[in-house]
């Protein structure tokens, strides 16, 4: 009877300590984190990163279409159709150009008129804000007349003779356009002024003499 009785003791304490694995076994499982969900699932929970792309330096130069004019070329067989593109070019720093070109797409003539306007660049001499001194050019049957002005007067001039004097850097100007209205003349005839701009100090070398000599003489 004695060994009965120990065999059940024994039975049952087998009992309880398989129970308390079973229990602990069952924490740790719900206390362990649930494994990552592969596929589209997992992609929801995960914060996307925004990728920031740096802004390209932009260019000092700019581009300025003054006119984009159908032109017509009378050929064997009929008339040949393209367009003519008149672009001002310039850094607002001193440096401007006019180039004028032809194509048969009016995107293709201002590209050629861009590069044409970059090779025939001329640096024009800025005295605060305004030209040195009172100048007329001239291109064809057109004249463009320039004066200094103060602080604050702008540029006073339209068309393209404006936008040249703009993209050349001149803060303050009067201008007055004589002779034709074309706006190719009247883009040539003031780079022509602008060319031929001279500042104290050439003047004052060329006479030999020092700048405050010039100007007391």
């Amino acid at each position: 009877m004695e060994e009965k009785e120990i065999q059940e003791v024994e039975a049952v304490e087998t009992a309880e300590q398989t129970a308390e694995t079973a229990e602990a076994t069952e924490t740790t499982e719900e206390k362990a984190p649930a494994p990552a969900k592969k596929g589209r699932g997992a992609q929801k929970g995960k914060k996307r990163k925004i990728e920031t792309v740096e802004n390209a330096p932009q260019s000092e130069w700019k581009e300025r279409v003054v006119q984009i004019r159908r032109v017509t070329k009378v050929v064997k067989g009929g008339k040949k159709l393209s367009f003519r593109a008149i672009v001002i070019v310039g850094n607002s720093k001193g440096q401007v150009g006019v180039g004028c070109a032809k194509a048969s797409e009016v995107i293709i003539a201002i590209q050629k008129a861009i590069a044409e306007g970059r090779k025939n660049l001329i640096t024009v001499p800025i005295f605060k804000t305004t030209i040195p001194h009172p100048i007329v050019g001239r291109s064809g049957a057109g004249a463009v007349m320039l004066k200094p002005a103060s602080q604050g007067t702008g540029v006073i001039a339209g068309g393209a003779v404006r936008a040249v004097l703009e993209l050349a850097g001149v803060e303050n100007i009067l201008s007055k356009s004589l002779g034709s209205k074309s706006p190719l003349n009247a883009a040539n005839a003031t780079m022509d002024a602008l060319k031929n701009l001279r500042t104290f100090n050439d003047v004052a070398k060329k006479r030999g003499l020092t700048l405050n000599q010039m100007l007391n003489a």
